[in-house]
Order: C-alpha cells, then structure tokens, then sequence
C-alpha cells in the first residue's frame, strides 16, 4: 500500500517586510538629507531681538502697503527722502535709520529702499517687526 503525500502547498511570498525596510530607508534619508541650497560659504543667519526696547534716538522711514514712503511721520516722495536722509547723514553719520514697514508692504517696495539707503552710507539700519503674540 502506498501512501499518497500530501502536496505541499508553496506560501506566497509577503512584501511586508520589503515594505517596512523601503520605509525605514525614506525616513533615514529624509533625517539626513539636506532638503535645502548649500552656500558654498559660511552664513550665520542674523538673531532677532525681539521683546527688548528698540533704542531711542534716530529717525524713522514708514512704508505703507500700498508703497507711499514717510520720514518722522511726514510723506515725501523716494527722492525726497534719500535727500533728507543724505542731508541727516553727512551732520550726524552714526544715526540710526528704522524701517516700518505695513505687513502686507511688498518686498518690492522695502528691499531697494534698504539698498538705497545703504548707499548714502548708513551703517545701522533696523528693520522693525512685531512678535507673534503666543
């Protein structure tokens, strides 16, 4: 008599593993990965100094979000004020120039005013900014 073996019946091959491996690879790269540009050169980002006294003294450039421009709270034009500013400038070298800017101003309307202003030989400009409130 003989006795009829039973067929072994193959077991699919499971993916999970293959699955979780895939996944701990993503994670591992996306840890060590640099998601953004690399300077060729060293940058330290500037601190903000937020919750200290801005310092008294100075003058203050408003910009508005439509783009109109006021120095100490008198509206004058781009040309206008690089004037005064240039006039203040050569008497007092070392004042402090602030920059107000509305929050929905473009950038369009502050970044070449910051440059111009550099230009006229500023060295301390601030750009004032208010902290979130928690």
């Amino acid at each position: 008599m003989k006795f009829a073996r039973p067929t072994r019946k193959e077991h699919p091959e499971t993916i999970i593993p293959l699955i979780d491996v895939v996944f701990f690879l993503l994670i591992f790269f996306m840890l060590i990965g640099r998601m953004d540009a690399t300077a060729p050169f060293d940058v330290t980002p500037a601190i903000a100094m937020t919750g200290t006294d801005m310092p008294g003294g100075g003058t203050t450039v408003s910009i508005s979000a439509t783009g109109q421009i006021a120095l100490d709270g008198a509206e004058l034009d781009t040309s206008g004020l690089l004037e005064t500013l240039r006039d203040t400038l050569t008497k007092t070298p070392a004042i402090l120039i602030r920059i107000n800017a509305h929050k929905d101003a473009e950038l369009r309307f502050v970044l070449p005013l910051v440059a111009q202003i550099e230009t006229l030989g500023a060295r301390d400009i601030e750009l004032v900014v208010t902290p979130a409130t928690p």
